[in-house]
C-alpha cells in the first residue's frame, strides 16, 4: 500500500522569478557583437522601446548601422536565448541587472558621453544613486598614499559620503578599507564579471564589501576576464558615478590619468593630495593641482566643495551633532588620540607617515633613552592599537 505524504512533508518550490521584457531586450543588445554603448543607446532612441529592436526585420535591422556580425545574431533569434541564459546565470550568481531605462539607473551616469546600457551588480543597488566621491591612485603607492587613502576614505564615509573605487591594488584596496572601518557601504566598480574576483588575493575584501551593505558593479558580462582594455574603460563609470574624484597618488603614465581626465570632461570635481615632489607617485596629484584640481588634505577640504544642495542633505541626516562638528567645534573628536604611555608616546616621536622605518633605525634612534625590550613592547602595543603599521622586512610607519 502507498505511503500518503502529509502536507507537513510537501514542499513547495518557489517560483523563479522572470525576467523582465526590458531587460531581458537591453541585455541581447549588450551581449551582440559588434555593438558599442553608443550606437546601442542611438539605437533606442531611433527606433522607440528597445524590445522593438529584438523584432525588427533584417533590413530594419541594417538601418539602424547595425554591423552584419550584430544582424544576423539579433535576426535568428540567437541574442534573445544568449540573454536567457546570462539572465538565468545572474540569478544563481544571486547578482541583479540594472538596465539604461530603469527608474533605480544613476542619473549621473545618464550624463555622461558614453554611459553603459546594462549595468550588472552585487548588493545594494541605491548605493550608486547616492552621493559619492571616487578615491583613485597608484597600485604602488608609498606608506603615505596608502595612510592618506585610508584616512580621507574614513573620514569621508563618517560622514555619510559613498567611497567608490576599482578595487585593485594599492590606492583602491586602501579606500575601501578606509570606508569599511567607518562600518560604511563601499562601491567596487571591476573590469571583469562581476563573478571575477580581481586581484584575486582581494576575495576577503569583496566579501567585507558585501558583507558590509555595499556592492559591487561592472558593464561586462559574468566571466569576463581582467583584459587590460577594461580598465580604461571602467574608469569612466568611477567618475561618472561620482560627484567628485579624489586622486591620491599616480605616476606620469598611470590610469588614474584616465579617471581624472574623465571626471574633468564629466564636469566632475576633481581633488588630489599633495606629495613629495622627489617620488614619482607625486607627479600625477601634484600636476592636477597645477591644472585646477583641489588640493585635499583632510575631509574637509571635500567638504567644502559639495554642491550646498548635497551637503545640506548629508547633515540633515548626520543631525545637529554634526552640524556642530562641521563648524570645526569638533572636528577632531572622532579620532581624538589617547594619552601615550611615555615609552610608546617616544617611538611614536620618531616614526612618520610618509617613511617607513628599520627597526634598527627605530632602536639606534631610541638606544639612550629606552631598552630593546621597551621598544619592541611599544611597537606591540602601537600595533595593536592601529596607531603603527608594520610593513614587510620589519619596517614601521604611523598610521593615519
Amino acid at each position: 500500500m502507498p505511503i500518503s505524504a502529509s502536507s507537513a512533508d510537501i514542499t513547495v518550490a518557489t517560483p523563479e522569478p522572470e525576467p523582465d521584457d526590458s531587460q531581458l531586450a537591453w541585455l541581447a543588445l549588450t551581449l551582440s557583437p559588434g555593438l558599442g554603448t553608443r550606437r546601442i543607446l542611438q539605437a533606442v532612441e531611433l527606433a522607440g522601446p528597445v524590445t522593438r529592436i529584438l523584432q525588427l526585420s533584417l533590413t530594419d535591422l541594417e538601418a539602424l548601422r547595425f554591423p552584419a556580425t550584430a544582424v544576423q545574431y539579433i535576426a535568428c533569434g540567437q541574442a534573445l536565448l544568449d540573454a536567457e541564459d546570462e539572465w538565468k546565470r545572474v540569478r544563481s550568481e544571486d547578482a541583479s541587472l540594472l538596465s539604461y531605462s530603469d527608474e533605480a539607473y544613476p542619473e549621473r551616469l545618464r550624463e555622461i558621453f558614453d554611459p553603459p546600457p546594462l549595468l550588472w551588480i552585487r548588493g545594494d543597488v541605491k548605493l550608486l544613486t547616492k552621493p559619492a566621491i571616487a578615491v583613485v591612485g597608484t597600485r604602488h603607492p608609498t606608506p603615505y598614499g596608502v595612510g592618506m587613502a585610508e584616512m580621507l576614505s574614513r573620514d569621508l564615509a563618517l560622514r555619510g559620503i559613498i567611497i567608490l573605487s576599482g578595487m585593485a591594488r594599492g590606492v583602491d584596496t586602501a579606500a575601501h578599507k578606509g570606508a569599511i572601518a567607518a562600518k560604511s557601504p563601499t562601491v567596487a566598480i571591476w573590469g571583469t564579471g562581476v563573478d571575477v574576483i580581481y586581484p584575486k588575493e582581494n576575495k576577503g575584501l569583496a566579501e567585507q564589501i558585501l558583507a558590509g551593505g555595499g556592492a559591487i558593479v561592472s558593464e561586462y558580462k559574468l566571466g569576463t576576464f581582467p583584459a587590460p582594455q577594461n580598465f580604461p574603460r571602467r574608469n569612466r563609470l568611477l567618475s561618472g558615478i561620482s560627484i567628485g574624484v579624489l586622486v591620491v597618488e599616480a605616476g606620469e603614465h598611470s590610469g588614474t590619468r584616465v579617471t581624472a581626465r574623465c571626471a574633468m570632461e564629466q564636469n566632475r570635481d576633481v581633488y588630489a593630495v599633495p606629495g613629495n615632489v622627489t617620488s614619482k607617485n607625486a607627479w600625477g596629484p601634484n600636476t592636477l593641482i597645477k591644472q585646477g584640481a583641489k588640493l585635499t588634505a583632510t575631509w574637509e577640504d571635500v567638504w567644502e566643495d559639495l554642491p550646498s544642495q548635497i551637503r545640506l542633505e548629508l547633515e540633515s541626516k548626520l543631525g545637529a551633532a554634526y552640524a556642530n562638528e562641521s563648524k570645526g567645534q569638533a572636528a577632531a573628536s572622532l579620532f581624538e588620540p589617547l594619552e601615550l604611555p611615555p615609552s610608546e608616546a617616544l617611538v611614536m616621536s620618531v616614526l612618520r607617515h610618509d617613511e617607513a622605518l628599520l627597526l634598527d633605525e627605530i632602536m639606534e634612534k631610541l638606544e639612550s633613552q629606552l631598552s630593546s625590550s621597551e621598544i619592541f613592547t611599544a611597537l606591540f602595543e602601537l600595533e595593536l592599537a592601529g596607531r603603527v603599521k608594520q610593513l614587510p622586512g620589519k619596517n614601521y610607519v604611523k598610521s593615519f
